[in-house]
């Protein structure tokens, strides 16, 4: 029998498969939540995935509006509703901005920014009707200050933390809450293509001295979640080890 934190809460994770997003979903689970998880490639990882938490795995394209509807639907019908969105389906690209393709930049802006706004659409109705509702949206350090050679992915970070404040300021009134994590350099599947040597040096320039971990992403997702975090909204927090200060 499943006790916990979050005992009974309904959750829909994006992005849910690896990474940050899978081990967000082992958290909530952890803690009770009934979870459905959306991802679009990561077949195996999600059927592993599935198997080891009892979270629902429903696959999408999120950059196909109409496909994520459905996949949201399908999430919402799966747990019988939902109580918390997570956000957190992400792409990058990196180089300079002159030399991205257009639809590169489509593509990022469909997975990264679009895809929030879509899925948050899709769950304020229900959340509205039963006056209580938590929505958290992942987003960058690169989104609050910027990176030179992702300019793209930069801005579309930023983008996420503005929808974050206006639609927290929107939902207020309706008892919602809508919050942004801000992940500094974390130790994920997109930290493959650095070289150890590059790794140490972000590791080094980072204040408390090592990179970030997908645990340590979700921890702050579960605080913004929880009935601690019952007054907060509208705020961008950055696990990032003071990477960013």
């Amino acid at each position: 029998m499943k006790d916990g934190a979050f005992l009974g809460k309904k959750v829909i994770v994006t992005g849910g498969s690896r990474g940050i997003g899978a081990e967000i979903v082992r958290r909530f689970t952890d803690e009770g939540a009934d979870v459905s998880f959306l991802y679009h490639n990561s077949v195996d990882a999600a059927d592993n995935l599935a198997k080891a938490t009892g979270a629902i795995p429903v696959r999408c394209d999120l950059t196909d509006p109409y496909d994520a509807e459905r996949a949201i639907q399908i999430a919402e019908g799966d747990i019988m509703g939902v109580d918390i969105l997570v956000n957190n389906a992400g792409i990058s690209v990196s180089g300079l901005l002159q030399d991205l393709p257009q639809k590169e930049w489509d593509r990022l802006l469909a997975v990264d920014m679009t895809s929030v706004f879509v899925c948050s659409k899709l769950v304020i109705t229900a959340m509205v009707r039963q006056g209580r509702g938590r929505i958290i949206n992942v987003s960058s350090i690169w989104g609050m200050v910027g990176a030179s050679c992702e300019a793209a992915y930069s801005a579309v970070k930023a983008g996420v933390i503005g929808l974050t404040k206006a639609l927290a300021k929107e939902l207020g009134p309706s008892g919602i809450t809508v919050n942004c994590v801000a992940p500094g350099v974390i130790d994920t599947d997109m930290m493959k293509s650095y070289d150890e040597e590059t790794r140490k040096m972000l590791a080094a320039e980072t204040p408390l001295g090592r990179l970030g971990t997908p645990g340590d992403v979700a921890e702050t997702v579960l605080f913004l979640a929880g009935d601690g975090a019952s007054f907060i909204t509208g705020q961008v927090i950055s696990p990032n080890g003071g990477f960013v200060i």
